[in-house]
């Protein structure tokens, strides 16, 4: 499922598209997603019958499979077992394209697992199970240091989308790392328990940090009630760029230039998980292709909009 936009830009090789393949480092989580769905509202403690599915998920994963299907290319780093989940994961991960090659394999951790109950009404509940990831640490960034990808002297030149599941120490770690230097961080918390750990990036203006309205508000410490005024309080943190969305609600892109808004079209919603990393890989993707601010939010909002109501 592409942007019709790119795809027609594409095609007829229109101006402001990239023709070079732009390449993009997803660090984070790679995991299993078992997500069961009812096609009914919820509430907790109700037993519905539904469809429980099995897919290749984690915020890294997700961005790296919606930037492969807009043409972008996606270098994950991550830790998986060497057990048969992951080596199922990583074949399935190749199969469909993505550069898997410099993943850690830990011999002694399980393959990470995220688990979700979803309604009509959104999301009922969820569990993300990335110890393992907590635990490999910065033994997935070997391929940065030892020349395979980069090194401190060569640092990474473009986008990495770092995904907030990684530990606190870690990301505060990855904003001042020389590794980094050259880096345009696209950074997502991952939940709103995990968005505190990305004020190591409040004071990089080179972050750009993607929220949803909740995420915003636990990172400012204020009580919002719109993505607009969410991303100018987050902006005048240090970040250097801030996106908030807000569900159906006007979403808000904030920098240096000044607040720009786009409200997403109106959809049934059929699935949440993930909404939130295809958004963000949209956006990115939007704009390595060469769109401006404006059209990339709107871009972005109406692919999640087809995605959620997929």
């Amino acid at each position: 499922m592409a942007f019709g936009w790119l795809e027609t830009a594409l095609r007829t090789g229109h101006k402001g598209i990239m023709k070079r393949r732009p390449s993009v480092l997803c660090i984070g989580s790679v995991l299993w997603d078992v997500v069961g769905r009812a096609d009914c509202e919820m509430v907790l403690g109700n037993d519905m019958p539904g469809r429980i599915v099995r897919q290749p998920g984690g915020v890294a994963m997700n961005i790296a499979m919606a930037l492969n299907q807009l043409d972008v290319r996606s270098i994950l780093l991550s830790c998986v077992g060497q057990d048969a989940s992951g080596r199922d994961l990583l074949q399935q991960a190749a199969h469909m394209g993505l550069v898997t090659n410099h993943i850690y394999q830990s011999p002694d951790l399980p393959t990470d697992t995220y688990m979700a109950v979803e309604g009509e009404n959104g999301l009922i509940g969820a569990i993300a199970d990335a110890h393992s990831l907590e635990a490999a640490g910065e033994r997935i960034l070997d391929p940065l240091r030892n020349g395979s990808l980069a090194s401190a002297e060569n640092p990474w030149p473009g986008v990495v989308a770092l995904d907030g599941n990684l530990t606190g120490d870690m990301l505060d770690t990855l904003a001042t790392s020389a590794l980094f230097a050259q880096a345009d961080f696209r950074i997502a918390p991952a939940s709103p328990g995990k968005a505190t750990r990305l004020r190591g990036f409040c004071s990089n203006p080179g972050a750009t940090l993607y929220l949803n309205l909740e995420e915003a508000n636990l990172l400012s410490g204020c009580n919002t009630t719109n993505a607009r005024d969410a991303s100018i309080k987050v902006h005048e943190m240090g970040v250097g760029r801030v996106l908030v969305t807000n569900g159906a609600n006007t979403a808000c892109d904030c920098s240096s230039q000044g607040p720009v808004t786009a409200r997403p079209p109106p959809v049934k919603v059929r699935r949440v998980t993930g909404a939130g990393d295809r958004f963000m890989a949209a956006h990115i993707a939007a704009e390595l292709h060469g769109l401006s601010p404006d059209k990339a939010i709107a871009a972005a909002l109406n692919d999640t909009a087809r995605f959620i109501s997929g």
